[in-house]
């Protein structure tokens, strides 16, 4: 290894849809963010890993950032709030073509409190035009001290290299903390669950709230028949929201793990069979037991 070999820990922070799982899909080459256009679909630290011959950089994509609404957004807040001052630099990603929000002044109040450097990454430049751009940046350089102000398009990969070049070199030495081939430290359970809520997510559109988890209650290999078994319940909040899920005939639920098991497929590297259920647990964002069991814990991300 280099003897030079720089590493660190780089959180990701911003208004809910502002691309950070993008940027973190495009830099990690892999699907392993929550993808979709709803906002705030991404509930736990996501970390990705992106190792090159003489650095190694840990993303922490945290929860969209918003004022709680109850106690999986107090949860969500916190977790982000902790992440800032664990890292070696700080991303606040906005999105180009929103420009400066209420959400973003929830943030720079935040960011007052951060001892690390912090970088305004300007996403999604790909649609506005080049003229926009300056009084968008004008506007958030007045609010704070940032070390760099760098316009990329997470979509279209313009300036992402560039980024990278100024966050490895941002980077204190240190050593690899994870294997060249390793791409995040989530526990599989954790992706799949994302996933198969991406797919949920993605097809119900706007019937269904962000009131819906994931529970995988078991993955099990199949030795006989060369596959892994995974079963999982997605939970709604009421009854209404189940029969969406479920659709006529079970066609909805039937698509979303079809396409789900793709995307599981690929992150496992197997075949494997899928089993969905559907369950109503009333009002569970607010019950701490619940949030728990469905791997909201502090402790554990």
């Amino acid at each position: 290894m280099d003897q030079n070999f720089k590493s660190g820990f780089i959180s990701i922070i911003g208004r809910p849809n502002v691309g950070k799982s993008t940027f973190m899909n495009r830099v990690i080459g892999q699907k392993i963010a929550i993808m979709s256009d709803k906002a705030q679909t991404t509930r736990n630290k996501v970390q990705g890993v992106y190792t090159s011959e003489d650095a190694q950089l840990v993303f922490i994509d945290t929860p969209g950032i918003h004022k709680p609404k109850h106690k999986l957004g107090d949860f969500m807040v916190n977790m982000a709030e902790q992440s800032l001052n664990e890292v070696d630099l700080v991303l606040f990603m906005i999105n180009a073509k929103e420009g400066f929000g209420r959400g973003d002044e929830f943030i720079i109040n935040m960011l007052q409190k951060v001892n690390q450097p912090v970088y305004l990454i300007v996403n999604k430049i790909d649609e506005v035009h080049p003229d926009e751009l300056l009084p968008i940046i004008d506007e958030y350089r007045a609010k704070y001290d940032f070390a760099e102000i760098i316009p990329i398009s997470a979509l279209e990969g313009n300036n992402v290299d560039h980024l990278m070049k100024v966050m490895v070199d941002q980077m204190p030495e240190g050593p690899q903390y994870y294997p060249e081939d390793h791409i995040t430290d989530h526990p599989e359970r954790f992706i799949i669950s994302e996933l198969i809520r991406e797919k949920a997510l993605h097809l119900t559109r706007e019937e269904i709230p962000h009131s819906i988890a994931v529970k995988v209650e078991s993955i099990k290999e199949q030795e006989d028949e060369n596959k892994v078994l995974v079963q999982a319940t997605i939970i709604v909040e009421r009854s209404s929201q189940k029969g969406i899920i479920i659709g006529k005939q079970g066609k909805m639920l039937k698509e979303i793990g079809q396409k789900a098991r793709k995307d599981i497929e690929k992150l496992l590297g197997t075949k494997i069979y899928l089993e969905l259920w559907v369950k109503v647990q009333k009002d569970w964002r607010n019950k701490d037991m619940q949030l728990q069991d469905f791997g909201y814990n502090q402790d554990e991300y």
